[in-house]
């Protein structure tokens, strides 16, 4: 699968969204996670998931990943109704995660980690097609405009925030037209996110549609088109960034909204 630059300014957004939640409900025995969710992440935008610790978003995201199985409600992905059995389920239907940790090799080149568990072969015995996983690689990572030296340098020889870009990268790849992200840039300065913020808004004006769970106010503001917030399970409200401000956010995540 290789993405060319050419493809992605041709990706435009379509009616149908690639993520509709509804009715989403998870409870563990007696004791309720998320009440109800309901939410749509349109092609060419980025919504934010934005609440207090606690609060739910991380069990979301681990719902709409396969982690979880939601105890109600419906996943749509692309207008097709799905049920995950397990995670490896939902990347199989292209659903991929950004975390925070970057679950990353070490030791491996940029482009082994791309294709991590998914490697390239050729010929009768199936070996490694280096080559043309490199050549893949690098396209992405020009495309995205990820500043690395090369998709063959060892992932230990980058930044945080170039890594985290090979994360994104990898997610971008492999997805179907949506990108969960988890706390993206929480581990990372203020340098190094502004990069990785640059990038995720690359995969906006490529047309993926974004979830980005994020505690950090003045990055909801500078990258996001909607907000929807969460408090102890209960989703708050959802609105678009012109229609909010940050004191109206910070008192719905707290419960001192009027």
């Amino acid at each position: 699968m290789t993405l060319t630059p050419s493809a992605a300014e041709t990706t435009v957004p379509t009616s149908t969204p690639p993520l509709r939640l509804k009715g989403i409900h998870k409870s563990f025995g007696g004791v309720v996670a998320i009440k109800t969710f309901d939410l749509e992440v349109q092609a060419g935008e980025i919504v934010a998931l934005v609440g207090d610790n606690g609060a739910g978003k991380s069990t979301l995201v681990k719902i709409i990943s396969g982690l979880y199985q939601p105890t109600e409600g419906e996943i749509w992905l692309n207008g097709e109704q799905v049920s995950f059995r397990d995670a490896s389920d939902a990347r199989a239907k292209g659903v991929e995660v950004v975390y925070q940790d970057l679950a990353l090799v070490e030791d491996q080149p940029v482009y082994m980690n791309m294709f991590l568990g998914r490697e390239l072969t050729k010929g009768p015995l199936r070996l490694l097609d280096r080559k043309a996983m490199a050549r893949q690689t690098q396209e992405l990572v020009d495309t995205l405009d990820v500043r690395i030296p090369s998709a063959k340098a060892t992932l230990s020889d980058l930044s945080g925030g170039q890594r985290q870009g090979v994360a994104i990268c990898r997610a971008t790849h492999w997805a179907s037209g949506l990108v969960l992200m988890d706390e993206p840039t929480a581990a990372l300065g203020v340098a190094e996110t502004a990069k990785v913020e640059e990038v995720i808004l690359k995969l906006k004006a490529r047309g993926a549609a974004v979830l980005i769970v994020s505690h950090n106010m003045d990055q909801v503001f500078r990258i996001a088109d909607r907000v929807t917030v969460l408090r102890r399970g209960t989703q708050v409200a959802t609105r678009t960034l012109a229609d909010t401000s940050h004191n109206e956010l910070v008192a719905m995540i707290t419960g001192l909204a009027s």
